[in-house]
């Protein structure tokens, strides 16, 4: 207070465009700093965010199965047709679909372990290097540990609370794939050419059965 002049208006007048202009620079200065830091806090959230969708989609694929084959078969397309080949006629459809189903769950496991790759933590990132070396050489993957590692990671992210150490969770392996479009398109063919059949058989009853009354009327108008 003691460096501000009042001694006339003109000096009461700088000082009060000084203030001015100092509260005005202080106020932008600390918008320009709030907007910043909320710039660097909404693309950790989406980068966090993001990163959370794709190791849940990862967990989806590695553990969404409790029974059947919980192991990722690492035989590629050519081989199993070279199997295939090999194998006796028997039910070559069954074969065919079998081998396609294990073929599809080997892609999506693949794809899921390339995202872990990426985006995974330390622990995660290496346990999908092994699964990932496992399925070059040939040998049948397991994708348990890294399922324990991935929900636990998630739970931990969304403040989630962990999971209950005594439950006894069974072991987890790889999605199936569905085979419901497969069975559906196959029941609408079905239902499709059961009323084409039926339509045909309708019109070629209905024609029989008119041409045969009518050779009876005119066998009966002889008659008379």
């Amino acid at each position: 207070m003691r460096s501000l002049d009042f001694s006339s208006w003109q000096s009461l007048l700088f000082t009060l465009i000084g203030l001015a202009l100092f509260a005005l620079i202080g106020v932008g200065i600390r918008l320009l700093a709030m907007f910043t830091i909320q710039q660097r806090r909404e693309r950790a959230n989406r980068q966090i965010n993001e990163r959370l969708r794709t190791l849940i989609a990862a967990y989806k694929v590695l553990g969404g199965s409790f029974t059947g084959e919980l192991t990722v078969d690492p035989t590629h397309l050519r081989d199993l047709r070279r199997a295939e080949a090999g194998q006796a006629a028997a039910e070559p459809a069954d074969a065919g679909e079998g081998s396609d189903r294990k073929r599809r769950i080997r892609d999506a496991v693949e794809a899921a372990l390339s995202d872990i790759i990426l985006l995974g933590t330390e622990e995660q990132v290496r346990l999908a290097e092994r699964a990932a070396r496992d399925l070059v050489a040939g040998r049948p993957v397991h994708t348990h540990e890294l399922v324990v590692s991935l929900r636990s990671f998630i739970r931990e992210a969304l403040d989630l609370d962990p999971v209950p150490a005594d439950l006894a969770i069974p072991m987890q392996g790889p999605t199936r794939p569905s085979n419901s479009s497969g069975r559906g398109k196959g029941d609408r063919d079905g239902a499709r050419g059961g009323g084409r059949g039926g339509g045909m058989g309708m019109g070629m009853g209905g024609g029989l059965g008119g041409g045969l009354a009518g050779d009876d009327a005119a066998d009966h108008h002889k008659d008379i």
